[in-house]
């Protein structure tokens, strides 16, 4: 057994499912190791998307995700996906094959300090050498699964990788729970609850992490909070619950600043100030804040109160308090959702990109993933979808980086095939990752890949008009009138000009037995009316 062999058995033993990335001759060791040992290789067209695609499998799974690189260039272009995993805070192991170790430190072709590169964009950044495999790919497994998760470099010199192994696979790791809150302070906050007139919920992505995702839904309806969410957070509560306030901070947010700022106190569950900071939102209404770290914000947020600590503790503590007494009047939240709704949909004389997300709703299942990337769209879609279950939102909100969607979609659908995938993807970011689809074509995918096409990067182009600019770099171009054409890749491409053609082509697409791109048309005007609002 090689020290490549160790790794790849003990990837597998801690549960790991696949590796994603892209070869050279440096990374053939592993990958010969990955082929033998039963480690699937997924070979993607850039190194982003591997790292992208990896981190979707860390939050979907109870593993890192991984990802692949050689060194130099495809170390590089491996880091804004790994980025995103740091952000997002999700657990993730990226391997660069590097030089063999006599080599490293010479100023040689390719050669650049991978640790001084993912220093900054990852928990910790890790060698690889002889006699010292096994303990420090346990290190970073463990470093990846502890609070907050997030991603570990380690780097593999060729040499070490071909050697022969001299250790033993170390045991699994396990993620370390954090201590529970004191109980002093969970005390406090059950009295801020039951004196609060007025309190509101806010959900963030730390609650993605919950052991028991139903200790949410106990919380808000033991003290009856209306709640809202974060991007992230969405399905974590059924956004149909009759408390549900929806999705903060995106489109039309000036509509649900002014309900939350109606309340005399806001309950942060899991609040991740990474999303959205508080300072932006919150006004002058107290916080409490309940959460897995200390509140991050400035002098001008108000924080009643915080409990710190294992956040299944707190929420189990809090379902069991006195419930609270509050008098928000009968039908306020109910009212408010349906306000929301409305100007979330602005008349429109063409194909609106509000009715194309309404009509992937309507086909998707409700508990199929919904896998998107990042533009104008980002924000009528995190406002407007209604989200069912945990982990079927999928968006990048913290790094918030171009180029997420469709490996966010694929790895989806590699990690739950029993569900149905649609990636909603916008023309501008569609351009970065189309080399993807081939990807899902050679894995036999059954991917939709709905490209919502308005011709421009609409979020700069909203930016610009916004602030009086002539739209200039912006532009993309808009479909050909005589449609998209007959493949990319060897993957069916259609083209839809009306919710109607939408709606027919994407149940064919979820019932086929490959990937297929919806090149959508649509009228970009309305997102001047929700966005930033």
């Amino acid at each position: 057994m090689t020290n490549a062999d160790l790794i790849v058995r003990t990837l597998r033993e801690a549960g790991v499912t696949h590796g994603f990335g892209v070869p050279s001759g440096n990374v053939l060791p592993l990958l010969e190791a990955m082929r033998s040992g039963g480690l699937p290789f997924v070979l993607t067209a850039h190194e982003g998307s591997a790292a992208f695609a990896a981190d979707v499998m860390g939050r979907l799974g109870a593993a890192p995700g991984l990802c692949v690189a050689t060194l130099g260039p495809g170390a590089t272009n491996l880091t804004t996906g790994v980025g995103s995993a740091y952000l997002d805070r999700s657990p993730l192991l990226a391997v660069t094959c590097n030089l063999p170790t006599a080599q490293l430190g010479r100023r040689l072709q390719m050669a650049i300090d991978h640790r001084a590169l993912f220093g900054p964009l990852t928990k910790a950044s890790l060698a690889l050498r002889r006699g010292r495999v096994a303990p420090v790919l346990a290190e970073a497994l463990e470093i990846a699964l502890g609070e907050p998760p997030g991603p570990v470099h380690v780097d593999l010199p060729e040499d070490v990788a071909t050697a022969p192994a001299t250790e033993d696979p170390p045991p699994v790791p396990r993620a370390r729970r954090l201590r529970p809150a004191p109980d002093a302070a969970l005390a406090r906050a059950a009295e801020l609850l039951q004196g609060a007139r007025r309190p509101v919920a806010v959900i963030g992505a730390s609650a993605m992490r919950l052991r028991t995702p139903g200790l949410l839904r106990e919380v808000v309806e033991r003290h009856r909070l209306p709640f809202a969410s974060t991007t992230m957070a969405k399905g974590l509560l059924d956004e149909e619950h009759p408390l549900a306030l929806g999705c903060i901070e995106r489109a039309r947010r000036q509509v649900q600043r002014d309900f939350l700022r109606g309340a005399d106190l806001v309950v942060g569950l899991g609040y991740d100030v990474v999303e959205v900071e508080y300072e932006a939102w919150i006004g002058r209404t107290p916080l409490l804040a309940v959460d897995v770290e200390p509140v991050d914000a400035d002098a001008s947020v108000m924080v009643a109160h915080e409990v710190v600590g294992d956040l299944d503790a707190s929420l189990e503590r809090l379902a069991r308090a006195e419930p609270a007494r509050h008098d928000w009047p009968e039908g306020a939240v109910r009212d408010h959702r349906e306000r929301w709704r409305r100007a979330l949909r602005p008349s429109a004389a063409g194909f609106a990109p509000h009715r194309a997300i309404d009509v992937v709703r309507e086909i998707l299942p409700r508990d199929g993933v919904l896998a998107f990337d990042v533009g104008a769209h980002t924000h009528q879609i995190a406002s407007q979808w209604t989200a069912h279950e945990p982990r079927t939102f999928l968006i990048t909100n913290g790094w918030s980086s171009m180029g997420f969607g469709l490996p966010a979609a694929i790895a989806a659908k590699l990690a739950r095939p029993e569900r149905a995938v649609v990636a909603v993807v916008g023309d501008g970011c569609f351009q970065m990752t189309c080399g993807e689809v081939a990807t899902a074509r050679r894995l036999a995918l059954p991917l939709p890949i709905v490209v919502l096409d308005d011709g421009w990067l609409s979020l700069i182009h909203v930016k610009q008009r916004r602030r009086c600019l002539v739209p200039y770099g912006t532009a993309l171009g808009r479909g050909e009138p005589a449609g998209p054409p007959a493949h990319y890749f060897g993957v069916p491409a259609v083209g839809v000009r009306t919710a109607e053609e939408l709606a027919r082509s994407l149940r064919a697409a979820l019932d086929a037995d490959r990937p297929t791109v919806i090149e959508a048309v649509v009228d970009p005007d309305h997102y001047l009316e929700t966005v930033y609002d």
